[in-house]
């Protein structure tokens, strides 16, 4: 499975190493009963339970994924709370903070693209998007709770967690299976969400006001739920490559992926929530 992010395109864990994308043509096209084993290097033969091709290496556990996500999590929380606490609390910097963050948030944008089409996970580089995107959140955040709605930064915090923890649960009960449909689905939403919400921003560029409308008003309303039910989507894509990656002894170094991926989710989740608290707090 390729899983992507509502804005990046990650590759799964089987560029160049078979696994679940290396099933073969007939299974992926038919889902007929092929042996889905049968092109998977890190697969492990029901019959002996040895190994169908010879192991590369340790392989990725959960541990590895939990730990890794910390670390990614953890960089952006740090940055995210020393530019908070930078922020002059002066509403006169209130344009200045927004510049700091676009830049910050472009060298973010730049450094995830460079990962994504990288062949392997390079932890300084993940760990450098997750640096300049915890700047950016830091100095919203705080020209969002000091000059616009104070308290909204909790509540986008709690229903950030809210989210992955409801995703979770569902996922893990099976409410939610990913299936190609699924996936072309999401794909194809956050496609045509990604693209409003871009005209809506060259709108607001180059007319002002509020552009379209898409992110303020009763309209703004109902494209931040879509953008959390996005989220939502791609959080169990990214719970499905974290599983594959398990089932199919995707290697230790793939842990990273999987962090860098969950890690873009929740920041899109937690933007999307950060927006439509303010605009449900009358301050849009």
């Amino acid at each position: 499975m390729r899983s992507s992010n509502p804005v990046f395109s990650r590759r799964g864990f089987s560029r160049d190493n078979g696994g679940y994308a290396g099933f073969d043509a007939q299974y992926a096209q038919a889902g007929t009963a092929t042996n889905p084993y049968a092109t998977n290097p890190y697969a492990v033969d029901p019959n002996t339970g040895m190994p169908a091709a010879p192991a590369r290496g340790s392989v990725m556990t959960i541990d590895d994924v939990v730990s890794r996500t910390a670390m990614t999590l953890g960089t952006l929380i740090v940055t995210a709370t020393l530019a908070w606490l930078a922020l002059p609390v002066d509403p006169a910097n209130l344009n200045k903070s927004y510049v700091i963050a676009g830049g910050t948030g472009l060298v973010a944008f730049v450094l995830a693209m460079v990962q994504n089409f990288k062949r392997k996970p390079t932890p300084a580089i993940i760990l450098a998007y997750a640096a300049f995107e915890g700047v950016t959140l830091g100095v919203v955040s705080a020209a969002t709770s000091y000059y616009l709605s104070p308290g909204v930064v909790i509540q986008a915090v709690l229903g950030t967690m809210c989210v992955f923890a409801a995703v979770l649960v569902a996922y893990k009960m099976r409410w939610i299976r990913v299936t190609r449909r699924f996936t072309g689905f999401v794909m194809a939403a956050a496609l045509g969400f990604v693209l409003l919400m871009l005209a809506n921003a060259l709108f607001m560029v180059f007319g002002g006001g509020d552009g379209l409308g898409f992110r303020s008003g009763p309209l703004g309303i109902v494209f931040g739920i879509v953008g959390v039910l996005l989220g939502a989507f791609f959080l169990a894509l990214d719970f499905k490559q974290v599983e594959d990656g398990l089932t199919y002894g995707a290697p230790r170094e793939e842990a990273w992926l999987a962090a860098f991926g969950l890690t873009m989710t929740l920041v899109w989740i937690y933007v999307e929530m950060l927006r439509l608290f303010q605009i449900l707090s009358g301050d849009d």
